[in-house]
C-alpha cells in the first residue's frame, strides 16, 4: 500500500537561503544586496562565501564594508584587521580600518592607518595643507 506523497513545495529556512547555490552566485547575490544597500543581507550571504573561501580577497574586503555601513564596528575592525595580515599592501583595508577606528571614537588609534593610507594611494597633501 503506498502513501500519498507530499506534494507541499519546500521553502528553504532563511540561514539556508544565503548558503544557497553556487560561490559565483552567492558574489552575484552579495553585490546585488550590498548595491541595495541592505548591508546585513550582504554580510550574511558574505560570511558563507568567506568561510568556504578565506583566501579571496574581494568577498572579504565587501564583508568588512558591509559591517562598516550596518554599523557592526567591531566586526569590521577584526576582519579589516585580519585582511591586513594577509595582504598588508591593500590601502583600501588600510584606510576603512581608520574609518572604523574613527567611528568608535578611537582617533589617535586610527591617525596612523589613515596616514598609511594616504600614503600607500600616493593621497599626499599639497605644501600649503600642511
Amino acid at each position: 500500500m503506498s502513501t500519498p506523497m507530499d506534494t507541499t513545495p519546500t521553502v528553504p529556512t532563511p540561514a539556508a537561503y544565503y548558503e544557497q547555490g553556487t560561490a559565483a552566485e552567492r558574489w552575484t547575490r552579495a553585490g546585488l544586496f550590498f548595491d541595495a544597500k541592505e548591508y546585513v543581507p550582504a554580510a550574511r550571504v558574505l560570511e558563507t562565501l568567506t568561510a568556504q573561501a578565506p583566501e579571496q580577497l574581494a568577498p572579504r574586503l565587501l564583508l568588512a564594508r558591509a559591517y562598516y555601513h550596518s554599523a557592526r564596528l567591531s566586526q569590521a575592525e577584526r576582519e579589516l584587521r585580519a585582511l591586513l595580515e594577509r595582504w598588508p599592501v591593500e590601502d583600501y583595508a588600510r584606510l576603512l580600518l581608520g574609518r572604523t577606528l574613527e567611528r568608535q571614537g578611537r582617533a589617535a588609534e586610527a591617525a596612523p592607518h589613515l596616514r598609511l593610507a594616504a600614503a600607500m594611494s600616493g593621497d599626499f597633501p599639497s605644501p600649503g595643507d600642511a
